[in-house]
């Protein structure tokens, strides 16, 4: 079945607040097999929802809203449901009497205003909403189904995790869709197709697409057929091929994130980890410790941006920074040696670099990046070759230092 998601509200249109509600609604459709074919948004005006609503059930046979059913005047959405499906709106006490409780609960009067939310389209069904006043609405006619949703995002992630999704998995299922995400990092876009393309054979229903972030390169994989065992079996060849010709790039599957994945290398290890960060200023150290239990292996961090803080804390020479200067391989190492050594860790992990916009040269353009890397056994690190946007480089300057050490522990070359 076509499916189209449509958000409204003006604040999407003229870019003051970003899109989330779609790709939520997209992402749990997709998991039970069924996909989106249309994304649309439009404005408050009820000139502009009843165009839109029109042309969207024109073309899909399930629609899917959200916004606009607030109890205030611009709050136009059940007004354009009414004119669209030619249908009266219908006071429902039993609404207003859960609405009244939730208030009494809260021991707060309820504003009048809100008797609004009871008022629904005639003969649709409507769907609870546990975080908010306004219920989700739903009316099927003529093959068409249309669902509308409270715009506000823990309101809708609600009714559609309880409601929407059991509710449209008892429709009739037209196809069987498995997705699979391989999370890489450390090489780029095109030089991964350069090792999958030779020997890749995608079976009918297969698609492998590529989905690059400043943290590395995810492939999705999405095998579609007529029973679930054949979409499995389909999407499962394709990951072992992948898994075959770019296996020690993969660091992980689905949401599994790069810092989760060293953590855990560190705990079934029994090691520990420590940071000294210059050009990024502490980004590294502030994705390490957005996980929980992160205090199992991570030790500290040193945020030495200027060269002062570089000799005092992490005790680098001052003849490395006159003769080689903070952007070099030997002060990141310089750097990662005192860092581990102050901080008692077993290893420990030093970027220096240029962010940008200014500060570059001919011989260390913007971008320039030493990361360092320290443990009882070695100590090396590498050079690395940027962008010029500064915060993309704060970006990727991390994930390449968590990389570096992933590939230390497992011996990866």
């Amino acid at each position: 079945m076509d499916i189209e998601i449509l958000t409204i509200g003006d604040e999407l249109l003229t870019g003051h607040t970003v899109d989330s509600n779609a790709s939520y609604m997209a992402r749990k459709l997709l998991q039970i097999g069924l996909r989106v074919k249309y994304m649309s948004s439009t404005g408050d005006s009820l000139e502009q929802m009843e165009e839109a609503f029109r042309l969207a059930l024109n073309r899909a046979q399930v629609v899917i809203t959200t916004g606009g059913l607030g109890p205030t005047d611009d709050d136009n959405t059940k007004k354009a449901i009414v004119k669209v499906f030619k249908r009266n709106l219908i006071f429902h006490e039993e609404v207003l009497d859960d609405l009244k409780k939730r208030y009494e609960i809260r021991n707060m009067e309820m504003p009048a205003i809100n008797q609004n939310q009871a008022l629904l389209p005639q003969g649709a069904k409507f769907f609870p909403n546990k975080h908010g006043s306004a219920v989700g609405l739903c009316i099927s006619e003529n093959g068409r189904t249309f669902i509308s949703l409270p715009g506000v995002p823990q309101e809708m992630e609600q009714i559609i995790d309880d409601e929407v999704i059991p509710f449209l998995q008892k429709m009739p299922e037209t196809e069987s869709i498995k997705v699979i995400k391989l999370r890489t990092t450390g090489v780029g876009e095109s030089k991964l197709s350069e090792y999958i393309k030779p020997k890749l054979k995608l079976e009918s229903g297969v698609q492998l697409a590529y989905l690059p972030t400043y943290s590395g390169v995810d492939l999705r994989i999405i095998s579609t057929a007529k029973s679930q065992e054949e979409s499995e079996a389909n999407a499962m060849d394709l990951k072992r091929y992948l898994e075959s010709v770019i296996g020690h790039y993969i660091y992980g599957i689905d949401t599994d994130t790069l810092e989760e994945i060293i953590g855990q290398l560190l705990i079934d290890n029994d090691k520990t980890l420590a940071t000294a960060e210059s050009c990024t200023g502490g980004y590294l150290g502030s994705i390490i410790t957005s996980i929980s239990g992160s205090s199992q292996w991570f030790t500290g961090a040193v945020v030495s941006y200027s060269n002062t803080v570089k000799i005092n804390q992490l005790h680098v020479d001052t003849k490395i920074i006159e003769q080689f200067g903070a952007v070099s391989k030997e002060c990141a190492e310089a750097m990662a040696i005192g860092c581990r050594e102050q901080l008692d860790s077993d290893y420990a992990l030093s970027i220096t670099g240029i962010a940008g916009p200014e500060g570059g040269t001919d011989e260390k353009p913007i971008g320039t990046t030493f990361i360092g890397l320290a443990s009882s056994r070695t100590t090396t690190s590498r050079k690395f070759n940027f962008g010029t946007d500064r915060n993309s480089n704060r970006i990727r300057a991390s994930y390449a230092a968590l990389e570096f050490l992933r590939r230390d522990i497992l011996d990866i070359t």
